[in-house]
Parts: structure tokens; sequence; C-alpha cells
């Protein structure tokens, strides 16, 4: 709660800083903005790359067969069930652009050059260089090298050599956590610049309504997720969804007041055995994996966002760009396992590795955290319709 009101504040200081007009003080509020920018650029290609690749390194470890593979199953589904509705809300809501003097710098996309075509850039995605992609940035690359990377860890037979390069990725994967900690610890500075550089150049009634609507978009697909595609999941089934739902009820309420599915994960566990009736063996299987890939909410965020700031950085949004962008969120959503802030950093690391206009964020971090809410109370109803058509599947 202190932290929310913290960047609620920075929010309103940094929009009247920007309004007052003074030339010294929005040259300083650029350059502070620009700074935070590079920091996380710097930090998006390692958090994109560790995160996916220990996530995935790990399946190996905690089993495989029937189980494991009914859990990945559903659990793809359910997530890209939740990227399309969120695409789908978005084209059909369609929030505006922000004017272009709001969007600060030259961003470009890997997505789309006008002198390539997409063929050429299908291509450009299978790396020849192991380097470049870091170097480049490039993110669908980078998801490649790590996805490929990560299931061949976890296929290799237990060895020494295997658990020293699992030890080592997942050392630094904590020290990257703990860089991230202590850039999130100075966000606020960070927010009270990016809300200054807005407020100064775009008229506060066209950023409303664009934001508006972007909000309305990502809310909205939640909601659909939540009370249609979930219920419809179950009811293919042959399970009741209100039972299932008024049964795992407490986990839920839990997970939208904690905004965290592993702090919430013993009530889950507990509610999915001792009032839903899903066996032990089942539900201590399941929801774990769950908790660390199923994020249908996570993977609409990233999507509606990513669509939302690459737009207004000037990308056209095709159909081919926004599958291709059904395929990151949902491949990004899943290797989003420990990521401090989970969806909103993630997205902003991928955002940026593809230079699109970052600064935009920084008005959507306070309204992040009622996002955040819902987001995590679908996840762990998610999770819980998983473990339960997994549990009726195994009978």
């Amino acid at each position: 709660m202190k932290r929310t009101l913290l960047w609620i504040g920075a929010l309103l200081l940094g929009a009247i800083l920007g309004l007052l007009g003074v030339d010294w003080l929005d040259a300083v509020m650029n350059f502070v903005a620009t700074v935070y920018t590079r920091l996380f650029q710097l930090l998006a290609v390692p958090t994109i790359v560790l995160a996916v690749i220990t996530t995935f390194a790990t399946f190996g470890s905690k089993g495989s067969g029937r189980i494991f593979g009914r859990t990945l199953t559903y659990t793809l589904l359910t997530t890209f069930a939740a990227a399309a509705v969120g695409a789908v809300l978005y084209m059909l809501i369609a929030p505006g652009s922000l004017p272009a003097e709001a969007i600060v710098g030259e961003p470009h996309s890997s997505l789309n050059t006008p002198h390539s075509s997409y063929h050429d850039h299908l291509i450009s995605i299978i790396p020849n260089n192991i380097v470049k992609p870091f170097l480049e940035g490039n993110v669908l690359s980078l998801l490649l090298l790590a996805f490929a990377i990560g299931i061949g860890l976890s296929k290799l037979p237990e060895s020494e050599n295997k658990a020293v390069v699992i030890k080592g990725l997942l050392g630094l994967q904590d020290l990257l956590f703990l860089l991230i900690r202590w850039l999130i610890w100075t966000l606020p500075l960070g927010i009270v610049a990016f809300s200054a550089q807005l407020s100064a150049q775009v008229s506060a009634g066209v950023v409303a309504d664009s934001i508006g609507k972007y909000v309305l978009v990502v809310l909205g697909g939640n909601v659909i997720q939540f009370f249609v595609v979930l219920p419809i999941f179950l009811l293919t089934r042959g399970l009741n969804p209100i039972h299932v739902l008024g049964r795992m009820m407490p986990a839920v309420l839990m997970a939208l007041f904690t905004k965290s599915s592993a702090a919430t994960l013993p009530v889950t566990m507990d509610t999915a055995e001792n009032r839903l009736g899903i066996r032990k063996h089942v539900a201590r299987f399941v929801l774990p994996i769950c908790t660390t890939i199923n994020m249908n909410g996570c993977a609409a965020f990233i999507l509606i966002t990513s669509l939302f700031v690459m737009q207004n950085g000037g990308t056209p949004l095709s159909w081919t760009t926004i599958l291709t962008w059904i395929l990151i969120s949902v491949i990004s959503a899943v290797g989003n396992a420990g990521v401090p802030m989970g969806c909103y950093f993630l997205t902003l690391s991928l955002i940026s590795g593809i230079g699109a206009p970052v600064a935009i964020l920084g008005i959507i971090l306070p309204i992040y955290t009622i996002i955040d809410m819902v987001e995590t109370a679908e996840n762990v109803w998610s999770d819980s319709c998983v473990a339960a058509v997994v549990d009726h599947d195994l009978l």
C-alpha cells in the first residue's frame, strides 16, 4: 500500500512539474527518463533469457508422463486463449494513439521495416550467430534460443555437469533479481520523470481517453477470461464451474489481495485438496507447476500493452504482427517465474528490446496495482481449473 501511494504521488508530482513549462526542468526530466530507459534496456536481455531457460530447465526435475503432459497442454491452451481474447478486444475497442509529439525519440521495431518483407523477418529470427541476437536485442531470436536451451537442459540425464550448469544459471538469475530490486527501489524517481515528460507534451484529455480505453481492454479481457473462457473450459470436461469456483473462492480472494500466486500457493493447495476434493498427489504436482508457468493474465497484459506501446511508436498492427506477439506473450508469460513485479517488468523489458516508446509505461505503473490484483486472481482461478481438469482426466 505504501509503495502504491508513493507511485501515485510520484505520478502526480511529475505531472505538475511537466505542466510548469520550465525549460531546464523539462531537460532534467528528459535526462532522467532516458537514464531509466537505458537501464531497463540493459536488464531486458538477461531477464528474458534467464527466466525462460530456468523455467523450462526445471521441467525434467519435476517429472514427466501423462500428468505433466496434460498440465502443460491445458496451461498452454488457457494461456493462448487469454492472449487471443486480449487481441480481439484490442481490435474491437481500438484505444487511440497519443499525439505524435508525446513520443520522445525515434522508436523502431524489429518487426516492421520498410525495406524488408515479413518473410525476411521470419528468416532473421533464426540466429546464425549465438552472440548477434544478444547484441541486437532481437527478442524473437532470444526466445527461440532460450526455449531450445531450457528444453535441452531438461532432457539431459541427471549428472554433476547438468547440476552445475543449472545452478550457475540460477545464481546469475538471483544476481539479476538483486539488480532489478535496486532499480525498482529507485523507480519513483523514474515515474516522476516519465510523468513530467508526458504531461509537458500531451493534452490531459487525449491521454485520459487513450489510457482509459487501454485499461478497459486489459480489465475487460481478464473479466472475459475469468467468467466466460475458463468456465467453458471446465464445462467441456464435464465439470461445474460454479461448484469449482465456489470451492476455490478462498484462494482466489487471497490472490486478489496478496497479488502473488506464489504467496497464495499454500492456500490454493489446501483449498483444492480439502474443499474441492482434488487428490493430493495431483494437487501437489500440478499446482506448483501452474503457479510457475500458468500466467493467463500476464499473457494478456503483455500482448495488450505491447500492442498499445508499439501502436504509439508508429508500428502498423497487421494481423501477422498481432499473431506474432500472441506467440511472444504466451512464451514470455510461461517463462515469467520469479521476476519481481512480474508481468509489468517483463513487458517493459520486451518493448525496450524492440525500441518502442518505454515512457508510456510510466503512466501505466500506478494503474498496474489494480490490474495486478485482477490478473493474480485470474491466474489462481486458472491454476485451479487446470488442476481440476487434470484430476478429472486421470480418474
